[in-house]
């Protein structure tokens, strides 16, 4: 088993590895967010082990931009980072555990183990609809080949309209799925995110692919 071990603190990055190669994994090493994108897209590892704060580039962007490039390896986040916000945001970003410092080396190893069983991780299908694609795994849409721009929340309710294919989504089930039903906010809060999907595609590329259903809910349809 390869492994790589991406940490800008030399003490750190040493005792890694000193580790991970007395439990039998062969190891290498960098210290920066660009030399550990380098040798990720170049050599093929069974485990990346990231540190978050890293020179020249993060390690949300590193795993960010592996996964947009379709490099499956499987990405174990070290980080002293302690805030749920910071945990949530690399899973999202791709990675498929973490593991908050300091901890004991009998835990990372454990969950090193445990990473490396699970595989790598499955690229989930774009979504498309007409000129509408949407790719669950880089978090990016496009129309006829051009970006668009959605925030977190509109890419979600984009994502769940197209994973119903032509079917009615009512605004429960949306309020259900991305705001949660705890939510007691603004009561139009999904026409409103609804209205701006279709400014950044509808309007913005003269297509009409997101629908109302009156009295029923919404849905996204190449059909007219």
């Amino acid at each position: 088993m390869r492994l790589l071990v991406v940490e800008d603190q030399p003490k750190m990055r040493r005792l890694l590895c000193r580790a991970l190669q007395e439990g039998g994994y062969v190891v290498d090493a960098v210290a920066d967010g660009p030399s550990a994108l380098h040798e990720a897209t170049e050599a093929d590892y069974d485990l990346i082990l990231l540190d978050v704060m890293l020179p020249g580039m993060d390690g949300f962007e590193v795993v960010r931009r592996l996964r947009a490039a379709e490099r499956w390896t499987p990405v174990l986040i070290l980080t002293a980072r302690d805030a749920v916000p910071d945990r949530v945001r690399g899973l999202d970003e791709g990675a498929d555990d973490y593991l908050v410092k300091p901890f004991a080396f009998s835990e990372l190893l454990s969950r090193v183990r445990a990473v490396i069983r699970r595989g790598r991780p499955v690229r989930p299908p774009t979504l498309t609809c007409g000129p509408l694609v949407l790719d669950p795994a880089s978090r990016t849409t496009t129309v006829g080949g051009t970006d668009v721009s959605l925030s977190p929340r509109e890419f979600a309710v984009l994502e769940m309209l197209l994973h119903r294919d032509g079917a009615v989504v009512t605004r429960t089930e949306l309020l259900d799925h991305v705001w949660d039903s705890s939510y007691d906010g603004v009561s139009n809060v999904v026409d409103v995110y609804v209205r701006n999907l279709r400014d950044k595609i509808d309007r913005r590329f003269g297509v009409e692919l997101i629908q109302t259903v009156r009295g029923a809910g919404y849905r996204v349809t190449a059909a007219q």
